[in-house]
This record gives C-alpha cells, sequence and structure tokens, in this order.
C-alpha cells in the first residue's frame, strides 16, 4: 500500500522522517514555503533545483517509490492520533502554536495529548537542576502557583526535581500545564512521573512532543526537547542549575530564539545556583519576585496579582534560636557556637521548631521554611 503523499497530514509526517533531513535543511525547506505534497510530487531535476543534498533527494525519491519503513511509522502514528485526546498538528495547521513557528528549527510536527488549544496561550517555561535542595523545589512550586494564579501557563520537561515541582505548583491551584517530552507519549520518562503525567490531563493540561509515539528515551532526544520548551514560551526562568546543567541549554536556546532569560540568585555556596549565576552574568533578568517576570513580559494579569503579590506581613517566631536562622542550611554545631547555648539545648530547640513547621531539617542542616 503506497503512502498517500497527497494528504497533508500523511505527507508532513513523512517529510519529518525523512533520513538526513535535519535543522538546517527543514529550515530551507520551510523558507522556500514549500509544501511537503509538491516535493513529494516533484522529479530529480526539481528537488536538484531546490538545493537538497543527494542523500535528502535519494530519501524523497524512495518515499515516492513507497518506502515500507516510512509507511509503516506514518500508519503508527496515525492510528494513535485516532484515539481519545490525541492529536497531531502539522507545522501549517491553524492550531500549530505561533510563537514556536517563530523559531529557527520548529518541529514540523507536534504530538499532543490533551488540550492542544493550550498550546496557544501566553506561557513562562520553567526549568532547573534534577536535584534540588528543599529550597530550590518549594520555591519552584510557589512561583508555579503563582504564576498559574494570574493568567500565566506554566511549560516545562516533566523531569525530576524542579520541572516535576513546577507542573505540581500549577495543578496545586486547579491549573493547567504544559508537559514536553522528549520521548514519544506512549513512553513515560521518568517511569515515575506516570501518576504526574495523568494528574496534568485529568487537570485539562497537555503534554507534547515531536516524537512519534513509541519513541524510547536516549539521551540526544532532550536537548531538541529543550528548544520547543523555550520556543512555546515568552521567557524562560531557571531556579536553580548548575553549571552543567540541561537548563543552560534551555536558557541559551530561549535567548537565540530573541526570548527573555530569567535567573534566581542563590548562595554562593551551592553548586546547583553557579549555572543562575553564569545567566546573570551573561545578562538573565534577576528574579526574586513574581512581579518581576510580569514586569519584562508586560502579558494581561488575572485580578489575583494584586492580592498575591502584596507583601505579607512577617510572621514573628520567638525562639532564642530563630535570629541564627536562615534560608542557607547551617548545622546544630554551628548554631550552638552562635547562641552560646549547650548542643542539648540546641537541638531541643530546633525539634521544636520542626515540629511547629518552622524549619526544615535537610541532609546539609537546619533552615528556615520556604514561607517564612
Amino acid at each position: 500500500m503506497p503512502l498517500h503523499l497527497t494528504d497533508r497530514r500523511q505527507a508532513w509526517l513523512a517529510l519529518s522522517m525523512l533520513d538526513g533531513l535535519g535543522p538546517a535543511a527543514r529550515r530551507h525547506l520551510l523558507d522556500h514555503i514549500i509544501a511537503p505534497t509538491e516535493l513529494f510530487a516533484a522529479d530529480l531535476l526539481t528537488l536538484g533545483g531546490l538545493g537538497f543534498n543527494k542523500r535528502i533527494q535519494d530519501a524523497i525519491l524512495q518515499c515516492q517509490q513507497g518506502d515500507s519503513v516510512v509507511l509503516e511509522r506514518v500508519e503508527q502514528c496515525l492510528a494513535w492520533s485516532r484515539q481519545p485526546d490525541c492529536y497531531l498538528l502539522t507545522f501549517d495547521d491553524p492550531g500549530y502554536p505561533p510563537l514556536l513557528r517563530e523559531i529557527t528549527d520548529p518541529p514540523l510536527v507536534l504530538f499532543v495529548r490533551g488540550n492542544p488549544a493550550l498550546l496557544t496561550d501566553p506561557q513562562i517555561a520553567m526549568v532547573g537542576t534534577r536535584n534540588p535542595g528543599p529550597q530550590g523545589a518549594a520555591t519552584a512550586r510557589a512561583f508555579a502557583r503563582s504564576f498559574t494564579d494570574n493568567g500565566l501557563l506554566v511549560t516545562s520537561g516533566m523531569a525530576l526535581g524542579i520541572d516535576g515541582a513546577c507542573h505540581q505548583g500549577a495543578l496545586d491551584v486547579s491549573g493547567q500545564t504544559i508537559a514536553v517530552w522528549g520521548t514519544g507519549l506512549d513512553n513515560c520518562y521518568p517511569r515515575r512521573h506516570r501518576q504526574l503525567a495523568e494528574q496534568i490531563l485529568d487537570a485539562g493540561g497537555a503534554l507534547v512532543s515531536e516524537q512519534p509515539p513509541p519513541t524510547s528515551p536516549h539521551a540526544g532526544l532532550f536537548p531538541l526537547r529543550n528548544r520547543i520548551i523555550s520556543g512555546l514560551s515568552l521567557g524562560t526562568l531557571v531556579i536553580e542549575a548548575s553549571l552543567n546543567s540541561g537548563s543552560l541549554i534551555t536558557a541559551r536556546l530561549a535567548m537565540e530564539q530573541n526570548r527573555e532569560v530569567f535567573a534566581m540568585p542563590g548562595s554562593i555556596h551551592n553548586p546547583q545556583a553557579r549555572g543562575c549565576h553564569r545567566l546573570l552574568r551573561d545578562g538573565a533578568t534577576l528574579v526574586e519576585t513574581v512581579q518581576d517576570v510580569f514586569n519584562v513580559l508586560q502579558v494581561p494579569l488575572h485580578a489575583a496579582l494584586a492580592t498575591t503579590q502584596r507583601p505579607a506581613e512577617p510572621r514573628q517566631v520567638k525562639h532564642p534560636l530563630w535570629r541564627w536562622l536562615g534560608h542557607d542550611a547551617v548545622t546544630a554545631d554551628w548554631l550552638a557556637t552562635q547562641s552560646n547555648l549547650p548542643i542539648h539545648q540546641v537541638l531541643q530547640g530546633l525539634m521544636e521548631l520542626e515540629l511547629s513547621g518552622y524549619v526544615q531539617h535537610t541532609p546539609h542542616g537546619y533552615s528556615r521554611r520556604a514561607d517564612f
């Protein structure tokens, strides 16, 4: 059974699967406004005149003659799209997100589970390390709640750590969120986030990938995924990131896409803050509050902003150790030295503060909770 290359969706799918069609060739194709249906109808002389190399020309001709491998993959994708709440968005589809269409290397096809209309809504990308401290994860979740409350959709990569905390923050306030996968949408990665993926769908959110549904995870797919996260969004906020974090790739891509980049500062002793500090040196906007992001993006906000961003009255905690505790973790021994209290009194006091919900205990020591 030959491919129906006169069918728009089949032609886009076949084109996205062509061997040798890399970013430069895709950009060349889109710049010349060549519809895939026309491309697959072209003869060898015409293909040569379009500037494609021999490898791509041979792949196109093989499709025209009926490539069984491509045919099987196209049929799999079409069968997947016939399932409930599963959608294909081709580059020329009216529902294809316009911001993503502007980037240098846009996906030719997007696979979407859930609500595809969300992809055109104003979004903020939130990314960070897979190994955050408790403070970083709590901050990411709190910011995601506030963005969602104020009408800005949270988009992330559903990775462990900061990504997951951001999606969860949106869900905390019954909001929608977009998770961009590096795998196919039949292959949840990481597996422990399968429940999170279902929660995103149940809340009316969306799962998005450019990879065909059965695609398994491998390292090269995730940097490709990152350009979609930043490309969908008005700006990218990095919460915590080491110097070799994939989040810095997302931030660099956002800069190349002429989108805003935001970063949160952290302790100079925290290796997970060094990537953010590098971004700040490179010109990213420093973020301490949600309002810092809204001031730059200048998007219309919900009225909730007036109340959620009003400075709260500080809660007074009356305890002799409180003055020595901050948002960076310190040890009980250090507290004993600073407060001039016996270590057993310090440990007892820390237990009381922790049980009262004022203090958190981490492998690095004791610190105030994020909301104090």
